[in-house]
């Protein structure tokens, strides 16, 4: 009573004792509103409204990208179409459109005023978020208008609630993706958003209360829940998390008495803040919380968490970190900034913090405004006209671009014919195939985050990247935009080579010399895809880097990783450019020198990840110094530079006007720059210390551009990643860049093709008149059904490459006996050549899902106990399948087991014995027998797994994943354990044959098992250099590759249109188009015993041969029985006290 009003003491507490105050002589008065010369707000004339600020925005760009980002890394404002936010009462709006003096409105929610998801009236009159989006995109979706709860229709995606704590944020991102998802007019999958997170205020004006649970842990916790389901389910999303802001200075409000503010409500708002005295312990610890708030959301993005996929991002604004009070010219705390309970923000502080955030969202991470001054008008910045892109920790820009010199920037006066008359000014297409290096693994990497090195940085490659301009980023598509501003095919931002933003930089992390041809298919099919190109008549510079990987694994199998198959490689992807790409300069670029990287890595031990070395880069990194295998990597290198050269002084590119392949050495020899204690000075790498990173990037784009100038003799082959390399001009004399011929360069020619296509060239392909009844009358086109039993040779494992060799793909759809992928034209399989016979035949397999699979019931790693099981599934799927009639559609089974049998007979041989395996075989044709009507079923012959890997002197040395599958292969230097391996292979193969002869079989007229032996005698393909041809096999030397697929396929029909006792046991691994036998007009039919007249005209013949095998078999079986004992002594013998002697040493 004896203070005025408007400085009246707040709340009274019980355990406070003060002194009663006395009437002064200058007020002597009980004090009132009016002799305290103090004006209440709710007295205030109404009419007077909040003042909103607008503004204007006059940026030179708002377009979007020409196309759909696929990356959040490179996106700009207008690409946006949805927004939303999540928070507590600051981003609700709560008081922003208040008018002076109405506190009760505080209540009331102007969510269309809102700074980060506001939409009302326009950017000229309510500065927002949204407002400003609004200027580059006007069909943004999202925002919130007018004022109402968050569970109104006019908030929209604002799904902030007032007096929310960190807590409550977990609920409202799920109630915000549930929103997004059933909004009709959002396309959720392809629609940009962009969320605001802001959240704390709460937080911290009660962290005093309950210390534990408001503490910075539990709010970090809180913050990355509702963060995860954001990731983990909205798809295209740039997030904002806007850092809680330091609300100590909340207080300069509340103490400043000359401001006339409602206390007791604002600091029944936020005790914590306001009821401590200053230096108190109490204060002290809201400040420390309050920073630890800060730090720990920072931490948690800075984690790398939310950075996982290309299409989303979280990136902390801090421009509330460092906040200051606003102050009148007085001043005094401006009060104007302020709602009516001097807590919330009015619209003015919504203005600035919406302008605050949008500059913040357009600074480079690192620069990034943390105080931002509140008093400034608002000012909207306009994206960087070089880098137009909301910025993101991975698309973070250095000044790491280069000044071009050059005047003469023209063309040639007309498109020339001629890749020797080609400037610079001509190219108008770029592209780039390779490794990790060119896909720019690690290139915009921080020191210290190892786990981003696998970001493909793909926009700033040296060969291909076209991020930003030649200002700042130097690559060599930005410098030859500088010659051309309509250069097509630069890659920009972070992703894949499948990314759309990848354009026609097709460069894959890890890539071999063996995986560079399905680089080369995947970029023409580009290049003819696109309809910016003109395939024929553009100028394309295409660049190629490979081999860096091969070295990192040629240990593991020195026969596959050797210079000769590199060779092969590498020319059969040259071929293939050479072949179908008009109009093309290619650069093949030496591969960086492993040992470059070897002493990079090993000489920074406590700043690279030297305990990942085998992980990374094994067979370079984990050699150990001066050791014999050391000096096997150094002549393996040699050996790969030496063959790059062979095959391009051959001139094999030259032999076209328009097209040539030049090698550019400058990476030949590297000078590592070194620190002054000696080391080499990692700066130039990422943090693995493999991978150059933008530092290095630059230095190679203008090494390369030298390179592409200097007339061949003359070129510089080495770099000096120190060096001031400057940006070399064409000049009047020498305009063009250099190849062979302009650099009076000569070299021979020899063209060469392969396809592995098959053309069908029977003439007879009908069916029966009728539908047979026989077996033995059984044409190709009567065949209805398809189906097949076995192991992973059969569910076609490893049949093309994969993403991991421990973990191989089973393509079905492209296996020998099942699958129907395309035709037969494109891939050779058994139902495809039938399909030539009956298109509509069933039960093939496709692709790679079990789905799919069709009656393809065979399974990785079977053995022949499994096949009665797998009889059994077929004949349930059969019955099952509504588009077959059991009864009488034709259907060819293909049974084909062993492999795995063989493999794991040297674990155990007592456990694998001739005789179970050919009871389980015969079990399984039991129940086909039993089961199915009008059924052909061929049995193959397993093949000679030993000679097989073995033979040609181990050409196939196995990689350790191959040998973990097959066991067999450990002992494969050991001839006595090989010499056994055979002997039960031979007792199989020879014993399989009596099942075409067996009684029951030949019972019924509609049912006939024929054993398809062409595999008997396993012959090993070898290439062109008389080396095992592995393109035969799959990536663990053990499996078939496409190609195996398709032979065995051709061999399996061939056999079955031969007579039983005249088919061929071996098969021919060489190529032809026309290897594909047809149907006799005589007898067009499927050979069984019968009707290879065995039986029963040869009834003599056959009476000997049904004794005569079985009794072959049997023979077997005892010389099985006798290997088994001679291999349980060699396996004694090598386990014996001596041979574990022998080890240990």
């Amino acid at each position: 009573m004896m203070e005025p009003a408007g400085r009246k003491d707040e709340p009274f507490h019980a355990a406070e004792r003060k002194p009663m105050k006395c009437p002064s002589q200058e007020n002597p008065y009980l004090f009132t509103y009016k002799n305290s010369n103090y004006q209440s707000r709710f007295l205030q004339p109404h009419g007077q409204s909040e003042v909103r600020e607008g503004t204007e925005i006059r940026c030179p760009d708002k377009d979007p990208s020409d196309m759909i980002p696929t990356s959040v890394h490179r996106l700009k404002p207008a690409d946006i179409k949805v927004i939303g936010a999540l928070g507590d009462s600051l981003t609700a709006g709560n008081g922003a459109g208040s008018r002076v003096g109405a506190i009760l409105d505080v209540l009331t929610q102007y969510r269309g005023l809102s700074w980060s998801c506001g939409g009302d009236q326009n950017i000229s009159t309510v500065t927002t978020l949204a407002n400003i989006l609004r200027e580059f995109n006007p069909s943004l979706k999202g925002f919130s208008v007018g004022t109402g709860k968050e569970t109104t229709s006019g908030a929209f995606l604002n799904q902030a609630v007032a007096g929310a704590k960190s807590e409550d944020l977990a609920v409202q991102a799920r109630r915000l993706v549930d929103l997004m998802k059933n909004d009709t007019r959002i396309h959720f999958q392809e629609d940009w958003k962009i969320i605001t997170l802001f959240i704390g205020g709460n937080d911290l004006c009660d962290s005093c209360n309950d210390p534990v649970h408001h503490s910075p842990q539990n709010f970090t916790a809180n913050i990355r829940k509702a963060l995860d389901i954001l990731h983990a389910e909205v798809p295209r999303a740039f997030v904002n998390l806007v850092k809680a802001l330091e609300i100590i200075n909340l207080r300069e409000l509340y103490l400043e008495n000359k401001v006339s503010c409602p206390r007791l409500i604002l600091r029944s708002l936020c005790p914590c803040v306001l009821k401590f005295d200053d230096n108190s312990t109490e204060l002290a610890s809201l400040v420390e919380i309050n920073r630890k708030y800060q730090e720990g959301t920072h931490e948690l993005i800075e984690s790398g968490r939310y950075d996982t996929r290309d299409d989303f991002t979280v990136v902390v604004q801090p421009f509330f970190e460092k906040v200051e009070m606003p102050k009148t010219s007085e001043g005094l705390p401006d009060s104007s900034f302020f709602a009516p309970d001097c807590f919330h923000f009015s619209s003015k502080a919504h203005a600035r913090a919406a302008s605050a955030l949008w500059k913040n969202m357009l600074q480079p991470v690192g620069q990034k405004t943390t105080r931002h001054n509140f008093e400034d008008k608002v000012n909207v910045t306009c994206p960087n006209q070089v880098w137009p892109y909301l910025s993101t920790y991975k698309n973070n820009m250095e000044g790491l671009g280069t000044w071009l010199p050059c005047r003469d920037r023209k063309p040639s006066a007309s498109p020339p014919a001629s890749v020797h008359a080609l400037r610079p000014a001509d190219i108008q297409v770029v592209a780039a195939l390779g490794d990790t290096l060119t896909a720019g693994n690690g290139i915009g990497s921080k020191p210290d985050d190892l786990t981003d090195v696998t970001t493909q940085y793909r926009g700033l490659s040296y060969s291909s990247g076209g991020d930003g301009s030649l200002e700042n980023v130097t690559t060599l598509p930005n410098i030859l935009r500088e010659f051309n501003r309509n250069l097509i095919g630069y890659a920009v931002g972070t992703g894949d080579a499948d990314a759309d933003n990848a354009f026609f930089n097709q460069a894959v992390p890890g890539a071999k010399a063996e995986e560079l041809v399905r680089q080369v298919q995947s970029l023409v099919q580009r290049i003819k895809d696109d309809h910016r190109v003109n395939f024929r008549e553009d100028w394309k510079v295409i660049t190629v880097m490979i081999g860096a990987s091969d070295l990192c694994d040629h240990c593991t199998d020195s026969n596959l990783y050797s210079a000769a198959n590199f060779f092969d490689h590498l020319r059969n992807a040259l071929d293939i450019l050479h072949t179908e790409v008009p109009r093309a300069l290619v650069n093949l670029v030496d591969f960086m020198d492993p040992i470059v990287m070897r002493q990079v890595f090993l000489g920074n031990p406590d700043q690279c990840p030297v305990r990942q070395a085998s992980l990374l880069c094994n067979c370079v990194l984990s050699l150990r110094d001066n050791s014999q295998e050391l000096g096997r990597l150094e002549a393996f290198t040699r050996a790969y530079k030496d063959s790059m050269r062979e095959l391009i002084e051959s001139g094999r590119y030259d032999t076209r006007e328009d097209f040539s392949v030049v090698l550019q050495p400058f990476f030949l020899n590297i000078q590592l720059p070194t620190l002054e204690d000696g080391r080499p000075d990692i700066s130039f790498f990422a943090p693995d210390c493999i991978h150059p990173n933008q530092k290095f990037h630059s230095q190679l784009s203008r090494a390369l551009w030298a390179n592409m100038l200097e007339p061949l003799g003359r070129k510089t082959d080495t770099l000096d990643l120190t060096a001031d390399i400057p940006l070399a001009c064409p000049t009047q004399e020498e305009p063009f860049l250099r190849t062979p011929k302009n650099s009076n360069y000569t070299y021979p020619t020899k063209p060469a093709a392969e396809n592995w296509g098959s053309d069908f060239l029977c003439t007879e392909w009908t069916p029966s008149p009728g539908v047979p009844t026989t077996v033995h009358k059984l044409r190709p086109a009567d065949i209805k059904v398809v189906a097949a039993l076995g192991d992973s040779l059969t569910t076609a494992v490893g049949a093309r490459p994969g993403n991991s060799s421990h973990l191989l793909t089973s393509w079905r759809g492209l296996s020998w006996s099942i699958g129907g992928d395309g035709a037969l034209e494109t891939h050779t399989t058994l139902p495809n050549i039938l399909k030539k016979f009956n298109p509509s035949i069933l039960g093939f397999s496709t692709g790679v899902w079990a789905e799919t699979a069709g009656l393809n019931v065979a399974v990785e790693g079977a053995r022949a106990r499994d096949m009665p099981d797998q009889a059994r599934d077929l004949v349930e799927r059969m019955k099952q399948s509504p588009e077959i009639d059991l009864e009488k559609d034709w259907k060819l089974v293909t049974l084909f087991i062993g492999g795995s049998d063989l493999c794991h007979f040297c674990e155990n041989p007592e456990d694998h014995s001739a005789e179970e395996y050919f009871l389980h075989i015969q079990q399984a044709l039991d129940i086909l027998y039993k089961e199915l009507p009008r059924a052909f079923v061929n049995v193959v012959e397993v093949m000679d797994l030993a000679g097989l890997h073995q033979g040609h002197g181990g050409k196939c040395a196995m990689p350790l994943t191959a040998q973990s599958n097959c066991s067999c292969l450990k002992h494969f230097q050991n001839s006595l354990a090989m010499q056994e391996l055979k002997k039960v292979n031979w007792n199989l193969q020879s014993g399989m044959s009596r099942f075409s002869y067996l009684h029951q079989y030949t019972q019924r007229e509609d049912f006939a098992v024929v054993v398809q032996p062409f595999l008997r005698n396993t012959l090993v393909p070898l290439n062109e250099r008389g080396n095992m041809d592995l393109t035969f096999f799959s990536e663990d030397c053990v499996h078939l590759s496409e190609r195996g697929h398709a032979e065995m396929a051709i061999a399996l029909w061939n056999n079955m249109l031969e007579p039983v006792g005249q088919k061929t046991t071996s098969n021919n691994f060489t190529y032809s188009r026309a290897k594909l036998k047809c149907p006799s007009p005589d007898s067009p039919f499927f050979y069984t015993l019968r009707n290879s007249r065995l039986l029963p005209d040869q009834s003599e013949a056959f009476n000997w041969l049904y004794w005569a095998l079985p009794t072959v078999a049997i023979g077997g079986l005892v010389l099985g029985i006798l290997t088994v004992t001679v291999w349980k002594r060699v396996r004694q013998r090598e386990n014996s006290p001596t041979g574990q002697s022998t080890a240990r040493f």
